[in-house]
């Protein structure tokens, strides 16, 4: 059994292969998670509803997990209300059976039109944050690709109590994406551009380089490490050996007021 054995902590190298250079392109989080569980099986819970947002049970390396991961093949892994409430009941479910869990982010953010504003997507929304930050167990969060707003917020970010919070190199961490944030900050320099499109094409990538980069969130410490891809499977296998014995003590009451 694995967790009578020694722990493997070695390079799983095919996990570079599977981020698209272009960061556009959807990744299929699938392929991201058959290679980090064990075996590349999950008991993936209601399989059929929100696909943009899969939960699940799985073990890595012998510790069983509760296993959350947008899904960008799926309405771009964007939240709405029904993936909301999908995973809300899931990390509550965990927490009542204290298994850790495990989130992989990739989210642009909540799905937007009036339809998910009229069905109260901000309330529904709120039980993600409240699920997670009421949450007791080992939290573990890697950040694959785009993490932006509250939508990161509702997966786990550190503010939400997790343990730690790893992002892959080329992570996207900011309050909007590249595009929308240029049309606001640098209005003024497209009105003026002789070129629009190679400008905002280029502002676009320096946003990324200077803001949305993982390496400034984590010099401001909004995330513990930034890692390889490679190295997933053995930082969360490490820590969550590390974070068995893990007890969470908080002041005696009832219950929180969850949004409802």
């Amino acid at each position: 059994h694995r967790l009578t054995g020694e722990l493997r902590l070695d390079r799983d190298e095919g996990m570079n292969d599977l981020v698209p250079e272009d960061p556009s392109m959807p990744m299929d989080v699938r392929a991201v998670i058959d290679r980090l569980v064990d075996d590349g099986r999950l008991l993936e819970v209601q399989a059929d509803f929100a696909k943009n947002l899969i939960v699940g049970f799985a073990r890595i390396e012998g510790i069983v997990v509760g296993l959350l991961a947008n899904q960008p093949t799926h309405l771009a892994g964007a939240l709405d209300i029904d993936a909301s409430d999908k995973g809300a009941r899931f990390v509550r479910f965990c927490n009542a059976f204290n298994i850790p869990l495990v989130t992989l982010v990739d989210v642009p953010g909540f799905l937007p039109g009036v339809e998910q504003e009229r069905g109260g997507i901000i309330r529904h929304g709120a039980k993600m944050l409240f699920a997670y930050a009421s949450g007791t167990v080992p939290k573990f969060t890697v950040i694959l690709r785009k993490a932006y707003g509250g939508s990161y917020l509702a997966m786990c970010s550190k503010e939400m109590g997790t343990d730690a919070v790893y992002a892959w190199p080329g992570a996207e961490i900011a309050v909007m994406g590249g595009a929308g944030a240029v049309n606001i900050l640098y209005r003024r320099e497209l009105e003026n551009a002789e070129d629009v499109e190679a400008t905002r094409a280029e502002l676009i990538e320096r946003y990324r380089e200077e803001h949305a980069t993982p390496y400034r969130s984590a010099a401001r410490g909004y995330i513990t490490d930034v890692i390889d891809p490679s190295e997933t499977r053995a930082t969360l296998a490490l820590g969550l050996r590390k974070s068995l014995t893990k007890r969470e003590l908080r002041p005696a009451k009832k219950h929180g007021n969850i949004p409802l």
